[in-house]
């Protein structure tokens, strides 16, 4: 059984970072344009990420759903146990491989793909998050 307490720090850690984010840029993708405000950006949504990986981890485990072979496989453990559907699994994983890119590569972030995600992803955190709070509310 997951401990509710870790899904509830991991989602909050999440929700801290995205109204950072929403503080900072406004969700207008020309705020990324500030370098001071795109490192803002980037920092936060790598921490959420990694709050979404570890909350992933957690729920497979304490579930016993077997070991991943990457941090992402966490999120198809979670698929294939029906707590998140396929389009939410492919969405996680492409964010672990930004967060990827983002702790080891930091050159080849893209400034097209962060506005997209700014636009267009971050709403995805808040969906997995709410679908592990709906599954482990107990």
């Amino acid at each position: 059984m997951a401990d509710r307490d870790v899904i509830l720090l991991k989602a909050a850690t999440i929700q801290r970072c995205l109204a950072r984010i929403a503080e900072v840029t406004g969700f207008d993708p020309e705020s990324l344009e500030d370098i001071d405000k795109q490192d803002i950006f980037v920092l936060n949504l790598q921490r959420a990420v990694q709050a979404a990986i570890d909350m992933a981890a957690h729920g497979a485990a304490s579930e016993h759903l077997g070991i991943p072979e990457t941090a992402a496989g966490n999120f198809t453990l979670l698929q294939q146990a029906g707590v998140i559907d396929d389009q939410l699994t492919e969405k996680m994983r492409k964010m672990t491989g930004f967060r990827n890119i983002a702790v080891h590569d930091y050159e080849a972030l893209d400034i097209e793909i962060l506005k997209s995600i700014l636009v267009h992803r971050l709403k995805d955190l808040e969906g997995f998050y709410s679908a592990m709070l709906k599954r482990f509310e107990k």
